[in-house]
């Protein structure tokens, strides 16, 4: 089924679509804060990941490509309706934004689509690179072509390396970190469980630059299981009407303001000086356009 506005205005009906059981998609079509940004504040939805993950009975994506939809609909109609069904139903952002899909990439890893996480672009070869690792960039839905963008930009213009992950499920990753920890608490003389996420990630210092469309403590839930250091952007606060570029900047989620994240991660390590993270700010003029204060409602344009 369909709904245009997610669980942003119909929350309790899909709370008792869980008491009954319900199985099926939940099409979230106008998902994201600043996609729909024409029809007032009441549209643009950035919280409903985060009210999706408090219900047990939902499973829910945030994916970036049709490719990863196709994966994630397939597992979806065996879980639900194949020889061991369960009575769980999913909540799949599509936005309302139009750009160009890929192709599904050679050896693309499934298992990391359907958990929650994989990489969707490698670190670029970078003359004179001053960080021994790269920088990760986590991104969800349309936040990943930000990512990418991001990913050009700190090579070309502050020779740092970016690697590009595509978060399909915030929520999913948690739910994994949650089950994983409940089974160290209670089995502690066996083999600790680790979350996919710390696996995925590994054990590298490289920071770690978590973005999507919807309000920080979206990103924030997985954490606890990250252990380089972790900055999230996103999009907090009551927003405007305008145009999909200039929401992004007001709310510093765009490329130039995960390249700054990233810049500023790094010249906390002392791996770059830190008047190039003050340089980058002047000259992607975040200042200029970004909101300082994003809990402040503005008025209609």
């Amino acid at each position: 089924f369909y709904s245009m506005f997610g669980f942003q205005r119909t929350g309790d009906h899909f709370w008792a679509a869980m008491d009954q059981m319900a199985r099926g998609f939940l099409l979230g079509a106008t998902a994201g804060r600043t996609t729909l940004n024409g029809e007032g504040l009441q549209h643009q939805d950035g919280h409903s990941q985060l009210l999706a993950s408090t219900n047990p009975g939902v499973v829910s994506y945030d994916p970036a490509f049709s490719y990863e939809l196709a994966h994630i609909v397939r597992d979806g109609l065996e879980r639900m309706y194949g020889k061991n069904p369960e009575d769980i139903y999913y909540y799949l952002t599509l936005y309302n934004e139009p750009y160009q899909q890929p192709a599904e990439p050679d050896g693309v890893n499934v298992e990391g689509i359907l958990k929650g996480m994989h990489r969707v672009a490698t670190a670029p070869e970078v003359p004179d690179t001053a960080n021994p690792e790269p920088v990760r960039l986590l991104a969800s839905g349309v936040g990943v072509q930000w990512a990418l963008k991001s990913q050009r930009l700190l090579a070309e213009n502050h020779q740092v390396t970016a690697e590009v992950w595509s978060v399909t499920s915030w929520n999913e990753l948690r739910r994994d970190g949650l089950t994983a920890d409940r089974h160290n608490l209670l089995n502690p003389d066996a083999a600790p469980q680790v979350a996919y996420v710390s696996e995925a990630l590994g054990d590298s210092d490289a920071p770690v630059i978590a973005v999507s469309d919807f309000m920080r403590a979206v990103q924030d839930q997985i954490q606890p299981w990250v252990k380089a250091p972790w900055t999230s952007l996103g999009t907090d606060g009551w927003g405007m009407s305008d145009t999909r570029e200039a929401l992004r900047r007001y709310f510093l989620v765009d490329a130039e303001s995960i390249t700054v994240a990233a810049l500023g991660e790094l010249a906390k390590l002392g791996t770059i000086p830190q008047d190039r993270v003050a340089e980058a700010v002047a000259n992607y003029s975040l200042k200029l356009t970004g909101g300082d204060d994003t809990t402040k409602r503005e008025p209609y344009n």
